[in-house]
């Protein structure tokens, strides 16, 4: 059985690779779970100790509060279990597209003990528009529950949005493939719901990554229709330092294509 953070109601999985000093701990996108980096850490495993979560409703980690929202005050108490009870002072971030809002919500949280972030095409950076009208207000939120059972609704928006030419075709059979069963329709509603107030102020991340010189890596896929490059000049245009990759490829290929760049990087 994999390592967990038990706190209250919750429960954190996680797998650890390695026995290296530096310590990285990685968190997957929407839909996936901690094996997806598995490549990455059979690469740094010889140097690294690495630990790789199930964000909450997927993978082996639950959420034990129904549509109660994850406040920062209690993902701060849950990180602060799992630092003590596996001895780390210091740490390393990446987080992939969901992730990424965990990764901002820990340097947010704990600046002093961060030593570097990768952010492999990171939603919290912007906001997006529909997140905000899925979230709020209650009334919109129904609706959204709403197509957990009635899935003919999620069909008919998408016809809208692609007829009104509101969003590009790539993004909406993505979304479509995220939604295309119940299981998955519960999880992306609970996912959008219960980590709606993973929210950051660009200004107040970049000033703590200054203040505390913490090592920027963010990626990018060229042709990412969800996590676009132009979404991160929102944190990118108050930091002083960081390193930007732009690659050929979309959303889905950011992790494999990003293996070389993080490897390099917490080898040297």
């Amino acid at each position: 059985m994999n390592p967990q953070v038990i706190f209250k109601k919750s429960r954190l999985s996680f797998r650890k690779y390695g026995r290296g000093e530096e310590n990285l701990l990685l968190f997957h996108g929407f839909g996936q779970t901690k094996e997806v980096f598995d490549p990455l850490m059979n690469k740094l495993e010889a140097t690294c100790s690495l630990y790789a979560f199930d964000l909450f409703f997927h993978g082996d980690s639950s959420w034990g509060y129904g549509e109660f929202a994850l406040e920062k005050d209690t993902w701060r108490a849950i990180i602060q279990q799992f630092l003590d009870e596996n001895g780390i002072e210091k740490f390393s971030l990446l987080g992939f597209s969901l992730g990424a809002k965990f990764v901002l919500a820990i340097l947010e949280l704990f600046p002093q003990k961060v030593e570097r972030v990768f952010l492999l095409a990171p939603d919290g950076i912007k906001t997006n528009i529909w997140y905000s009208l899925a979230t709020y207000p209650l009334l919109l939120r129904s609706f959204f529950k709403s197509m957990i059972v009635k899935p003919n609704r999620l069909t008919t928006i998408a016809g809208f949005l692609q007829n009104f030419h509101l969003a590009d075709k790539g993004l909406i059979r993505f979304a479509q493939s995220q939604m295309d069963t119940q299981v998955k329709r519960e999880r992306v509603y609970f996912s959008w719901v219960v980590f709606r107030h993973l929210k950051f102020d660009s200004r107040q991340i970049a000033r703590l990554i200054n203040e505390h010189t913490i090592s920027l890596t963010l990626v990018v896929g060229r042709y990412d229709k969800i996590i676009t490059s132009e979404n991160m000049n929102q944190l990118l245009h108050f930091v002083k330092n960081y390193r930007l990759e732009v690659l050929e490829t979309g959303h889905t290929g950011v992790i494999p294509e990003s293996i070389p760049i993080v490897t390099k990087s917490l080898r040297f």
